[in-house]
């Protein structure tokens, strides 16, 4: 069964037991589009009582807004009573519902023309009473009725409205516009995750820059990321970066980022010279050139006050900080001892850190040689290589009698850095190398002095 079929199956039972049943909402604009919707959901007349009696495996996760989803091998379709909302006092949900009995009236409440059309699920036949079909032609996001109350009712409705305007191409209608920028400072009342939902969706679906652009131009990205918004009109030295300032450099690279990409890339690329901005000094107080001393160490902050703030899980803000804290080690690496680059190719999910230097060099100077040199090192080097097991460990150090200690750790980072570098092969190699570099003194282990 497909999700379609699911939708449909919905509908015949709901319509066989005497109620109304038509497709709604983004998934019959995804048809006329000509794309595959992702979801489908469904509008009734029928109470969510009701739905819930038709359809016993049914779970109520909406009730209250009289949504509830029916799930079906593997699949789900949320049917939804229709309704008008009463108020919505918090910003972002209707304080009650009061059950509609057409659907006129359920459309009237809906965020964007294009999102308010329905379709009969039998015949293909589209009811448009917002003018969906219009603006879908025309490639317009526009708010349903009057924009200023859309936007009062559900303040996540801003970031939706860019991120439907840059998935689709669409421009987004001039009193619509004007509607986001005088609401734009108010979408601070949606919670942290949803925001961080929508900005992660927008950098992920193909449309990154033009995302970003109509965030800034709307006053949101001032109110969402304020780090972000503070690069726009920060220069860069030109031999560097010939492109631009900061902002043209950021947007050049998340215009790069593919549909699908990895939400963590995409952060790091986004992120990656955040601490440009406050590290900036210019040619005249450097005595030679634009220079941002430290702003790799300011970015690594600055990204993780900015994940923190956006709650996301420490598996993704770690990767995301990593990336940031990395992204200048590439121009070494040709210059890294064999140890130092083993380590540094084995970092978790070192694809990403790859991927962002090769968008960061592609939207600046449009230098490869590190990126080639990497790319080849992975290539030809055996994977034992760059992760070989492990030859020495911390139980054999106390069979050779030294003690437990701090010393521990710099001991076997020794070992490893020389079984790296192709010195050692055995663990008695290992064992050799212990006793002629390091040596215990009245308990105490002590790196051997170099002559």
């Amino acid at each position: 069964m497909t999700p379609r079929e699911l939708a449909k199956s919905i509908c015949e039972t709901l319509l066989g037991a005497g109620h109304q049943a038509l497709l709604v909402g983004g998934c019959v604009r995804d048809i006329l589009l000509g794309r595959e919707p992702a979801d489908y959901d469904v509008a009734t007349d029928a109470t969510p009582d009701r739905v819930m009696a038709l359809f016993p495996e049914s779970v109520a996760v909406g009730a209250r807004f009289g949504v509830i989803v029916v799930p079906r091998d593997g699949l789900k379709v949320e049917v939804a009573t229709f309704r008008a909302d009463a108020g919505y006092s918090d910003g972002r949900h209707p304080d009650s519902v009061v059950c509609a009995r057409t659907p006129q009236e359920d459309v009237q409440r809906r965020d964007f023309t294009i999102n308010g059309l329905l379709m009969r699920h039998d015949l293909g036949e589209v009811l448009d009473f917002v003018g969906g079909q219009a603006d879908l032609r025309a490639g317009v996001i526009r708010a349903v009725g009057e924009p200023d109350r859309r936007f009062r009712e559900d303040k996540l409705r801003l970031l939706r409205a860019v991120r439907f305007a840059a998935r689709f191409g669409f421009g987004i209608e001039p009193a619509t516009f004007e509607g986001m920028r005088r609401h734009a400072r108010e979408i601070t009342q949606v919670s942290a995750e949803r925001v961080r939902d929508e900005l992660t969706k927008l950098l992920t679906e193909g449309a990154a820059r033009r995302g970003f652009e109509l965030l800034e131009e709307t006053g949101l990205l001032e109110a969402v990321l304020p780090e972000v918004a503070a690069l726009k009109g920060v220069e860069q030295p030109p031999q560097f970066h010939p492109e631009g300032d900061v902002w043209i450099h950021t947007r050049l690279m998340i215009e790069q980022l593919p549909a699908g990409a990895s939400p963590t890339l995409a952060w790091g690329v986004l992120l990656h010279d955040v601490g440009k901005p406050p590290t900036f000094k210019s040619a005249q107080e450097t005595g030679d050139r634009i220079r941002f001393d430290g702003h790799v160490d300011v970015g690594v902050r600055m990204a993780r006050d900015i994940t923190r703030r956006l709650r996301f899980s420490n598996e993704e803000m770690e990767q995301i900080v990593a990336l940031v804290a990395n992204h200048m080690r590439f121009k070494d690496v040709e210059q890294m001892r064999a140890s130092t680059l083993k380590r540094f190719v084995r970092m978790p999910r070192f694809e990403e850190h790859l991927e962002l230097h090769r968008l960061d060099c592609l939207s600046s100077h449009r230098r490869l040689e590190s990126y080639g040199f990497v790319s080849r090192t992975l290539a030809e080097t055996p994977a034992a290589e760059i992760r070989p097991p492990r030859l020495f460990s911390g139980d054999d150090l106390l069979e050779m009698g030294y003690k437990p200690g701090p010393i521990f750790s710099k001991i076997l980072h020794a070992v490893e850095d020389a079984q790296l570098e192709g010195q050692l092969r055995t663990k008695e190699e290992a064992k050799e190398y212990v006793r002629r570099e390091f040596v215990m003194r009245k308990r105490k282990m002590v790196k051997r002095p170099s002559l």
